[in-house]
Parts: C-alpha cells; structure tokens; sequence
C-alpha cells in the first residue's frame, strides 16, 4: 500500500506493535471491532479479515462474496471534523454535482 506500519496503525487506533503482531500471526484472535478499523484504515472488505481471522467457515465466507462486494466505509468516516469541515466538504460535493450536470447538459461544441 505504501503507507507505514505507524500510519495504518494510527488509522485502526491500534499499536505499532499490536499491528506487527498481527501481521506474523501471533495474535490468533483479534478483535472484531479492531479487525473492522483495519479493514477500513487498508481498504480492504471486513468480511475477508473476518474470515483470515477464523470468524466465519469456508461456508459463510463463500455466501459473503456470493452476495457482493461489501461497501467500502467512507473515507471521511474516521475523520474527525468540525461543523465548518463538514459544510465546506458538502458545498464541494455540491459544485461537483452542479458541475458535472453542466457538462451533460451544455450542448457539444465541436460538431
């Protein structure tokens, strides 16, 4: 990912070292509340680290992926952001919005 063990770690709100143990296998069972802070800090599905972690059988991680992708979490949902963070982030969706209908609606000019 490129991203450094500190900076994953951080993002799960877990330990440096917490993390190394997890990636050599010595935990052997992890949280599921901080395996769902990985999966979002690495942009991988939660069920896929449930299922690595022994959480659900070959039987149960075959019907997950049977159902479809798990949705991402947002990129913004661990952020801690103020009210005005949160306003300008919105009024920047909207000009994209706003921008992007006006490029499906303006006429092509090079015909």
């Amino acid at each position: 990912m490129g991203a450094s063990l500190q900076t994953i770690a951080d993002a799960a709100k877990i330990s440096t070292a917490y993390l190394q143990k997890l990636e050599r296998g010595e935990v052997t069972t992890p949280s599921p509340h901080v395996l769902r802070r990985l999966a979002s800090s690495v942009s991988l599905p939660y069920l896929d680290l449930m299922g690595l972690a022994g959480y659900l059988d070959e039987k149960e991680l075959a019907e997950t992926h049977l159902s479809g992708p798990t949705p991402r979490p947002h990129p913004l949902a661990s952020q801690k952001l103020t009210p005005e963070e949160w306003r300008a982030v919105g009024a920047f969706i909207k000009m994209l919005v706003a921008e992007r209908t006006t490029k499906i609606t303006e006429p092509d000019s090079s015909s």
